[in-house]
């Protein structure tokens, strides 16, 4: 489990077979290197991998077929990218972002950015198994980074975030360009109350028993859901 707040920027390179070495030498490193340990998981641009060698200023992991097939760790690079790398989410830790599994979606794409007075506009648009979970105001994680979503247009499946100044620079979402893709999970959250509501839709089609109070998005904000 993981917050969404990035603790680095490292680089990630393919070795053989499955294989992939990630290094990072930037100045907040010891965030992530300080106790790392063999068999811990990190966030790699916010896909969940287990260590399996640590090197000096870095280490080994194996990514899955499936891993590749579904986030840009599959795309083929000349040189080695940047990621944002995060540690597991420790027992009393502060959460600053929001729970992320480092189970990715899927892949969304970079549409624009704009430089504002006191943050970056940054518009994607993401398939529509993940958009189903995307609302106004809610959380997402692009490549791992925890954001909330400024806007929402489900009509094409595009939705805004605003990055503050931090963020950006600490981040490889700065190095976005229009065109980029990137890796998108949902809000485990928004995937359980949709998992509810099937069921109880569900159990109400095959109850006998009458006036059962159905579980609405209405029922569910009055209840404290917002």
């Amino acid at each position: 489990m993981f917050t969404g707040i990035i603790q680095a920027i490292g680089t990630i390179r393919p070795l053989k077979g499955d294989l992939w070495q990630i290094n990072c030498t930037s100045r907040t490193s010891d965030a992530i290197w300080h106790d790392l340990s063999e068999g811990d998981s990190v966030a790699v641009d916010g896909v969940c991998l287990t260590v399996e060698t640590i090197l000096k200023d870095g280490f080994i992991a194996t990514a899955s077929p499936e891993t590749l097939r579904r986030t840009t760790l599959g795309i083929e690079a000349a040189e080695p990218r940047y990621v944002n790398l995060e540690t597991s989410l420790r027992v009393g830790s502060k959460i600053g972002g929001h729970f992320i599994t480092g189970h990715v979606d899927g892949t969304g794409q970079m549409l624009t950015v704009q430089k504002q007075a006191s943050c970056w506009q940054m518009t994607f648009t993401a398939p529509e198994a993940i958009a189903r979970y995307i609302v106004p105001k809610g959380s997402i994680a692009i490549n791992g980074v925890s954001l909330t979503v400024a806007d929402y247009q489900p009509e094409t499946c595009q939705f805004q975030v605003a990055v503050i100044p931090l963020t950006y620079a600490e981040t490889n979402l700065r190095y976005l360009v229009p065109g980029s893709k990137v890796n998108l999970e949902g809000d485990i959250l928004g995937k359980y109350v949709e998992k509810f509501l099937a069921l109880d839709k569900q159990d109400r089609k095959l109850s006998t028993v009458p006036d059962e109070k159905e579980i609405t998005p209405l029922f569910l904000a009055e209840h404290g859901y917002t």
